[in-house]
């Protein structure tokens, strides 16, 4: 009741009529880690449909999606070619429309063979190589009468023109850059353009084409979705590739001097410099910030609810120069706008156009350093932000995980993203530890350097932690006097070290008493019982919907979790470009989800949390 009556009296209260404001569980899932006996290399968007009925039959009613944009060179989701378009990996080449797929069996059931489901680690060449069997049936397919296609094609040209010669463009400049083009395709010059597109017709209607498939299928799923009484959310990736459509054809949106990042934090000691360029509000907000409300009413064809990526980047994002050298990452950046005072209403300005684009609701990515204001503003929108389990705290005095009753009615729980290690390796890794990077400058600040340094965190740590990057607590250091004292530093010239300790030591111990879990074992091991507490706590939490990865839910399952500790399993390492992230590939296919013994634990989860 509670909840209901703070959603109806918030900004958002028509969105939340369609939706309802009862608890609810789901999972968030890459599409491309899961797979069917009908996929073809990776997940496709039909198998959408295996997920929403293993949802159904866990108790599961939410569906987050990575998002399924276009992706460039790095295979990352948030590192898209446009903000409009598909990719045309997650395709179905069984299930595309007003096509006689006879004559193209062999050649598909030959590509099926070739790039198998279920591997080790995505192979994203599959992606060229459907492309190709595409462009076979589309010479050989009449579509210049499908009344769907000439609709979407018209409804749509507002950037699918740009997507196009985009597309065409990087093919014809042999997959180079747009700021590697020749001034007058670089520079969008008129004649240069419309020449280009008068000889390249039919490469711009495939390309048109292949998009009204993947409209098809995804819109599609929707239905069946709303049908199953499961909700889909989609993501929608804040910023876009350097090297994108949406860049390329709209220059003065976007400050190209500039990349964007994450300051340092205590989970990132250098920060993050990601790349893709920070926006022109100034000039987005001349045009009524079409851009932003025209990605969104597309989005609406596919998605019940959109998460907005980087929420806390509508308030001030951190910028950096272009030339700053990467190993810096965003140590070199700073705050835009750099006036606090001019953040509330620089975020609500551009929170207020999302709203009024579209009749469906947001929620709110509102992790790493996070202003005031942005709680503030969520507050008063009825927006769910992000209570991430590992890092909800109370760190003024306390140093306590959140108890169920703190964490906020308008957010979403989860116990890890797809950011973050899963919930098993930061147990193994992560867990009372501090980033070795980080301690390092702070001694450094002090003066505590070359042999000192080395003999300090000899001290301090234990030698034998696996990750080298993270720094485990002697169990002698039980004391912030006995860390002072090894640093020989008071706590007013240390307050931020200290603060560091009093928040890592002993936090096994402390997270198990919060979970309530009774767990014997070797405290550098872990079981499924902690997995299986850690997961029940955040659906008890007072957050209106408890949404945990599909790798942390499997890893109830024996078979699951000993695949994981096997094999590459995280998602991704944020601000690396290494050969497993975005790539990593379920246990199991969606048909057998359905017989494993933890969807009744999951269930049963549920229904104790009181969700649906």
């Amino acid at each position: 009741m509670e909840a209901e009556n703070y959603f109806k009296n918030s900004k958002s209260v028509e969105k939340w009529d369609k939706i309802g404001t009862g608890r609810k569980a789901g999972v968030a899932i890459p599409l491309f880690s899961v797979y069917s006996k009908n996929s073809v290399g990776i997940g496709e968007i039909p198998d959408i449909k295996g997920l929403i009925k293993w949802a159904k039959q866990s108790g599961l009613s939410i569906i987050m999606l990575l998002p399924l944009n276009d992706m460039g060179y790095d295979n990352s989701p948030y590192n898209a070619l446009s903000s409009f378009a598909l990719d045309p990996v997650y395709i179905s080449l069984k299930e595309l429309r007003e096509v006689n797929l006879e004559p193209f069996k062999k050649e598909i059931s030959a590509l099926k063979r070739k790039f198998k489901a279920g591997s080790s680690l995505v192979n994203f060449e599959v992606k060229n190589a459907k492309l190709k069997i595409l462009f076979n049936i589309y010479n050989k397919t009449y579509v210049g009468g499908i009344p769907k296609f000439l609709d979407f094609k018209k409804e749509n040209m507002h950037w699918l023109k740009n997507y196009a010669l985009y597309k065409a463009l990087k093919d014809f400049n042999y997959g180079d850059g747009w700021e590697d083009w020749n001034s007058g395709q670089r520079d969008c010059i008129e004649e240069v353009i419309s020449e280009f597109e008068s000889i390249n017709k039919k490469q711009f209607d495939f390309i048109y084409w292949v998009q009204w498939q993947l409209f098809e299928q995804l819109k599609n799923i929707k239905k069946y979705a709303s049908d199953n009484e499961v909700m889909i959310i989609g993501d929608i990736p804040f910023l876009v590739s350097r090297d994108s459509a949406d860049v390329w054809a709209n220059k003065s949106y976007f400050n190209l001097n500039m990349a964007s990042g994450a300051p340092p934090d205590m989970y990132f000691a250098n920060g993050q410099k990601w790349g893709m360029p920070p926006y022109n509000w100034e000039e987005i907000e001349k045009n009524n910030y079409d851009y932003i409300s025209q990605k969104l009413k597309y989005a609406e064809n596919f998605y019940a609810m959109y998460r907005i990526d980087h929420f806390v980047g509508l308030f001030r994002l951190w910028t950096i120069d272009i030339n700053s050298k990467e190993e810096r990452g965003g140590l070199d950046g700073y705050f835009n706008p750099a006036e606090e005072y001019l953040w509330e209403e620089h975020g609500v300005k551009i929170l207020n156009a999302m709203l009024n684009s579209t009749d469906i609701l947001p929620c709110a990515e509102d992790l790493g350093v996070v202003p005031e204001c942005s709680y503030k503003v969520l507050r008063e929108y009825g927006v769910t932000g992000m209570e991430i389990q590992r890092w909800s705290k109370e760190r003024s005095q306390r140093y306590d995980f959140y108890n169920e009753d703190e964490y906020r009615i308008n957010s979403i729980s989860s116990v890890s993203t797809h950011d973050s290690s899963l919930f098993f390796q930061w147990w193994l890794n992560e867990v009372g530890t501090i980033d070795s990077e980080l301690f390092k400058r702070l001694c450094g600040y002090r003066e505590i350097t070359g042999e000192r340094y080395d003999a300090i965190k000899s001290e301090l740590f234990d030698n034998e932690h696996p990750d080298e990057s993270r720094l485990l607590w002697k169990e002698e250091i039980n004391s912030v006097d006995i860390f002072l004292g090894k640093l020989q530093l008071s706590y007013e010239q240390a307050w931020d070290m200290a603060a560091l300790y009093l928040d890592s030591f002993n936090e096994k111990k402390k997270f198990l008493d919060y979970i309530a879990c009774d767990y014997i074992g070797d405290m550098r091991d872990i079981d499924n019982s902690i997995i299986k507490s850690a997961i029940r706590k955040s659906m008890m939490t007072n957050s209106v919907f408890a949404v945990n990865l599909i790798q942390d839910y499997l890893s109830l399952d024996e078979s699951c979790f000993k695949y994981f500790r096997e094999r590459p399993s995280r998602i991704n390492f944020p601000g690396k470009i290494n050969e497993t992230n975005w790539r990593t590939i379920l246990p199991v296919s969606i048909e057998k989800l359905t017989f494993l013994a933890a969807n009744d634990v999951i269930k049963n989860m549920i229904s104790e949390s009181k969700r649906d």
